[in-house]
């Protein structure tokens, strides 16, 4: 289990080491968290610097089993202002 102990240990918030975590699985993925504030911006550079082992990885995967995060993107009175919901004109009607 992840404690606020665990945070500590990494010298991150938890926002800081989820991105930490997906950081670390590979190089091909990459996290793209949005922001409007620069503390924001700065929070969200600090997991760079959060270097996870295998082992850490290992810890953090099993405190959060794949199969128990579930659930919409987004928010469900959203889902109305989503993008599927847009009228875009063909290509080519400009």
């Amino acid at each position: 289990m992840i404690t606020w102990q665990t945070f500590a240990k990494y010298g991150c918030s938890p926002a800081q080491l989820a991105l930490a975590w997906i950081n670390h699985q590979g190089e091909d993925i990459v996290p793209i968290p949005g922001t409007t504030k620069i503390k924001n911006l700065d929070d969200n550079i600090g997991p760079l610097r959060v270097k996870l082992s295998k082992q850490n990885l290992k810890e953090i995967s099993k405190a959060v089993p794949i199969g128990e995060v579930v659930g919409d993107r987004s928010y469900q009175g959203y889902s109305n202002l989503s993008w599927k919901f847009s009228n875009t004109p063909p290509k080519g009607n400009n």
